[in-house]
């Protein structure tokens, strides 16, 4: 039986908490005792009921620790965890400071850290993670291996890590479609969807990252072809005011309809024709994987390949969407890539099969 520690700041609505609820569903509780150390007691997902899971809830830090250096915060700025030995610790989280402190201070055999994202893109892109990074990069050689949520993310992260020595393995997020079909036959009260229409849509957090702003032209190109075309976007975030004022200015402010967060998603994409996302980056974009199990049209941008090996991008998304038709849709169970993620999690983890 082998002893494994988790720690993640939460399991609110995002990619990462939903990324950790699937693989807790996914680890075989015969063979893993597995200890969740959360810094919030707040959760929006539905966790696996097991008695060798356990979780436990932490006090965060303050969140101006995020400016203290984290050999400083390894030293001095101790967390309450328990005096047992684990075979694994693991930062899934890799932003959050008590995440890591606790990962690299807890007695382990082993460390390892996840990343889920294209880190020498966002260095890039986000003066705020370039501070954040200044502060924290020094935690990385505590850590033995990490998981990559994508091998289109390893050679950026080796590059500025410098980590060139340890092994980083590639685990794409676990995708739970049996939990998605379940769901997207759920009823859903009070939203219906024209049928006469093509019904486009997208799921992610509202924000620079996830490019809407960039989508959003491109629908409005597409309303100069079609008007029987409506998007529907499922989230919310920081962006959210920024982009309904330039739906209005691009004129398509009635082609667009925002749902906001939304507790179950999947009986929402159930009623779509076609799936967009034209993030600048990603890790992966579990979201793209969860519309093909629903058999949903993908279009995604062409940046975004590499991060979804098998999944092909689309060139012109506006000519693509411009030509798009209703077609039948087809599941896909997915089982032959959770099943080759279950194969490198086992390795992580020292599970025999």
């Amino acid at each position: 039986m082998k002893s494994i520690a988790i720690f993640q700041c939460d399991l609110r609505v995002g990619g990462i908490q939903k990324a950790l609820v699937n693989i807790l569903n996914e680890i075989d509780y015969s063979k893993c005792a597995v200890d969740l150390f959360l810094f919030d007691d707040q959760c929006f997902f539905d966790l696996p009921q097991h008695e060798n899971l356990k979780i436990y809830f932490l006090k965060p830090y303050f969140w101006l620790n995020r400016l203290v250096y984290f050999e400083l915060l390894r030293r001095y700025a101790k967390l309450p965890l328990p005096d047992k030995e684990y075979d694994v610790a693991i930062d899934f989280n890799s932003y959050r400071n008590e995440c890591s402190v606790a990962a690299v201070t807890v007695r382990a055999k082993k460390r390892v850290m996840w990343i889920h994202n294209d880190i020498e893109i966002k260095l890039r892109n986000e003066p705020k993670y370039r501070i954040l990074w200044h502060f924290f990069h020094e935690k990385l050689k505590y850590f033995d291996e990490f998981c990559a949520v994508s091998p289109g993310i390893i050679d950026g992260f080796r590059r500025v890590s410098g980590i060139t020595d340890k092994r980083v393995t590639p685990i794409p997020n676990h995708v739970d479609s049996g939990e998605i079909f379940r769901k997207a036959a759920l009823p859903l009260e009070g939203f219906a969807v024209d049928k006469s229409k093509y019904n486009l849509c997208s799921v992610g957090r509202l924000c620079h990252q996830k490019g809407y702003d960039l989508l959003f032209p491109m629908l409005a190109e597409v309303r100069k072809h079609r008007d029987d075309l409506h998007f529907y976007l499922i989230g919310d975030g920081p962006d959210r005011e920024k982009l309904e004022k330039l739906a209005g200015s691009l004129g398509i402010a009635d082609m667009v309809t925002m749902l906001g967060n939304q507790h179950n998603p999947f009986n929402y994409l159930e009623q779509m024709d076609g799936f967009v996302l034209t993030s600048r980056y990603e890790g992966q974009g579990i979201v793209i994987l969860e519309a093909k199990a629903l058999g949903l049209k993908l279009f995604i941008a062409e940046n975004l390949e590499k991060y979804n090996p098998g999944i092909p991008a689309t060139a012109d998304i506006p000519a693509a969407l411009i030509a798009a038709r209703r077609e039948e849709k087809i599941r896909d169970d997915l089982n032959d890539y959770n099943a080759a993620i279950g194969r490198s999690l086992d390795m992580v983890l020292g599970v025999e099969r």
